[in-house]
This record gives C-alpha cells, structure tokens and sequence, in this order.
C-alpha cells in the first residue's frame, strides 16, 4: 500500500511504565500524553523511518532483540529495550485513538477510514493486480495501484492485523521479565513427551479457547490450528480460556492438515460416524495407551478434531493411523471440541499419573482418595466407647429404652451404627457436645478427652 507521510513518536508520546493488561477490558491510556503534530501521519519512532507497527510486529512474531536490531543495529540491544517498550506501549494504551493517528496495515486505521467491508477497501485504489494471476480490479480510487500476492490473500487479510492486541501481548512478555512473581497453584505436572492436538477448521473461537481450557486441566499444552475460520490471534480466545493462556499464545497456526501432521509419526482422528475405511478404531483409554507406547519409543503423536459443524471429512480421517470414538448414548453421540478434548485429556493424564485430586497451592495439599479428616486423627476404641457409655446413659436416663427388654438389642444397634462411621476425635467430642446439649439443655454441654 502507498505510505502515509510519517510523524515521529518521541520518548514523551506514550507512558514510561508499560500499563496492567486487562484481556476483558481497554487498556487505560496515559492522559499526560502531549498531542502528537498532525492527524494524517503514521507513527515512526523519532529520529528513524522504522513505523511503530513494523518494531511491534518484530517484537511479536520474532523477539525484542530482533525488534532491537531493527531499530540500533550497531548497538547493543539492552540500548533498544526502553524505547521498544515505549513503543509498544503507545500501541498497547491505543493512544493512537486519542490522536487520531494510526499505523496503516492496523485494522484500527481500517475502522477509522470507516471501510467495513473488502469492497470499500477495494474502492481506495486506482486499480489491484495479483502476483499469481492476470486479473485486474479498476475501482478507480484517489490512492495509488496496489498489488497483492492473491485474491484469496486480499480478501482474507485486507481488515488490516489487530496491532494493539498483539501489543499486549509482547507488554505481558516484558511485565513477565520485570515482575517474575511464582504462580498463585504450586506443584505443577513434569509435562515430558506428550501428543499434539491439531484442530481443523475451528469455527469459533470461543471453542478454541474452551479447548486451551480443557488441555491445561489435564497437561497437555501443544495446541496447532488449521486455518480458523475468524482468523488468528484471536482475543475471543483468550478471554473462553479463562487462564489458559499460555497455551492459547503459545499455539501455531497452519493452512493445511498435511503442515499440521508434518512431525509426527503416529495420529488419530475422533469421530462419531462410522467411515468406509479400513482402520482401527479405539476407546480413547485404548488411543492414549498407544500414544504412551509410541512416545516413550521416541515418536511423536497427535490427536485430530475437526471442525465444531461437519466434523473432520473422509478425507482427512484417511490420513490417521487410527480412529478414536468415545462410547456414547448411540441416540446423541456428538461431542463439541473442549468435550472431546476433555475426555482424551483425561484418559492421558490419568495414564500417565501425574495429576492431583483437585488444586494444590500454598495451603492446600495433594490429596488422596478416601476419607479425608482435615487432620484429626480416627478416634481410638476407649474415646468411643466413651461416648457410647455418654449416649447410653443419657438415653437411659430420660426412659429412651422402652420396653426395657429390648435395650440390649437397641444398644448394640446403635454401637453398630456410629462404629460404621470410622469417626474421627474431633468428631465424637462434637457428639458428646450434642449429646450433653441434648440432654441438659443449652450452656451444660460436656467437656471431655475420653
């Protein structure tokens, strides 16, 4: 595209301390911010021709220190990092909203013109030609001719990248190394080899997100994505994730299946229709335990889900080596991607027996199945007994036992009944206290160790 004149951004346009990111809301821009000359100028930073969105962009697809090299080449990259940080901050903060100055390229200068579809975006230029074929668009547009490398390419990026989004993710990068804090959950999973889960043709994001969710529940963190449907990166992703991030910023984006399986030596594919073909087909306990296997021989696996409406096609379960189908009510048997995920997830971790009842941080402990007694210890027999002699006379005392003839039989039942129980001291000291108050009334309740 035809560049705007630039306008330099100095080290006084944007703030000096990156701001808290918020994935669910604006960021706060700095209102100490002196206006920037001009309303018609891409930002650059001062001094050079390097635009804010090619230094962002840097940062974002390689590292700081190759942003770092764009901008000092001759210095060291540490010399870099506070204006980088200036700089994507001023994109993070959108303070190009404030000054009514964006970076062309960003889908923020799109809005701005008000072009809301690929036919007013078409309309700027006097005419588009494409690298891979002979076609020739004439809209007739003031701007000058523009040539992309498709049809497809235009019609799939010409909104422009979400710049200020990928700006904050690069400041959660940098607030990560100024602010190293330990995660609030401790203990954690020692992930080694683990499959791969390769989405085709997500639909929603939201879904994708749920997904990250549902692999981080159960430690698996490599997540690969053919071609979604609304595009990548995606906030809406983020935000279903409700945590899991790291997965969801972590994940790679293919065009095709075939980029997607490259690595990998064994795959398999879930489904809930029967398909033509001659396959194995497995419980995912029985797919999981293959994977296991294969990947403590060294090999690399993955798991296929395809998209939330069709499914994957015939085409792409050929390409597995296996089939995977979960038992299901044979009236409803479809599954939505975070519950396929979810249950191959399980069957994983729970091969691999590195999971814990329920969370463990700093106060809480893993915890085993069975009883749990929050620390108290199981009451001895003579505590027991102890009590039963409390209940008994009590009992007795106030005529319980009647007729009389039956209270040997009544007692052994109900000494049969609390023994059931396995309780614990503190529970048979809350008994008695019951027990006491029952039987003298509020404020005589008894205190004692046996």
């Amino acid at each position: 595209m035809t560049n705007l004149p630039p306008h330099p951004i100095s080290l006084a346009d944007v703030p000096q301390q990156a701001p808290a990111i918020d994935s669910s809301a604006e960021t706060s821009v700095d209102a100490g911010s002196p206006p920037l000359d001009g309303t018609a100028s891409e930002p650059v930073i001062a001094g050079t021709t390097l635009r804010v969105l090619d230094l962002v962009m840097a940062a974002y697809n390689q590292s700081l220190e190759h942003a770092a090299q764009l901008l000092v080449p001759s210095h060291d990259a540490a010399a870099a990092l506070p204006i980088i940080r200036q700089a994507v901050n001023f994109c993070a903060s959108r303070v190009c909203d404030q000054q009514q100055r964006y970076c062309e390229g960003c889908r923020l200068d799109n809005d701005h013109r008000g072009l809301k579809t690929v036919d007013d975006f078409c309309g700027q230029f006097a005419n588009i030609t494409f690298r891979d074929s002979a076609l020739v668009l004439v809209p007739g547009g003031p701007r000058a001719p523009q040539t992309f490398d498709s049809l497809d390419r235009l019609s799939r990026s010409w909104s422009g990248d979400e710049v200020f989004y990928l700006a904050r993710r690069v400041v959660r990068r940098l607030k990560k190394q100024d602010e190293p804090r330990p995660k609030r959950m401790t203990g954690g999973l020692d992930a080694g080899p683990m499959p791969a889960l390769i989405v085709v043709r997500p639909q929603l994001a939201e879904n994708i997100g749920m997904v990250a969710r549902a692999m981080a529940n159960f430690g698996l963190d490599e997540l690969r994505l053919v071609a979604p449907r609304d595009g990548w990166p995606n906030e809406r992703a983020r935000a279903a994730a409700s945590g899991a991030n790291f997965i969801v910023d972590a994940a790679s984006v293919v065009p095709t299946l075939a980029d997607a399986l490259a690595d990998l030596q064994w795959v398999c594919a879930t489904t809930a229709r029967q398909r033509d073909l001659a396959k194995p087909v497995m419980t995912p306990e029985q797919a999981v335990a293959e994977m296991g296997r294969r990947i403590a021989s060294g090999q690399r696996c993955g798991i296929i889900f395809g998209p939330e409406r069709t499914g994957l096609e015939t085409d792409e379960v050929a390409v597995a080596d296996a089939v995977v189908m979960v038992p299901v009510n044979p009236k409803f048997a479809s599954l939505n991607l975070a519950q396929a995920t979810l249950l191959l997830g399980y069957e994983w971790l729970k091969m691999t027996q590195g999971g814990t009842l329920g969370r463990v941080t700093t106060y809480e402990q893993a915890l085993k199945p069975g009883i749990r007694t929050r620390g108290s210890d199981p009451a001895s027999k003579e505590q027991l007994i102890g009590f039963f002699e409390h209940l008994e006379g009590d009992l007795e005392r106030l005529g319980f036992f009647n007729p009389p003839h039956k209270r040997q039989t009544v007692v052994r039942n109900m000494r049969s009944m609390f023994s059931r129980m396995e309780a614990t001291e503190q529970e048979i000291r809350t008994l008695r206290g019951i027990v006491a108050t029952l039987a003298k009334g509020k404020g005589h309740g008894r205190k004692s160790s046996t």
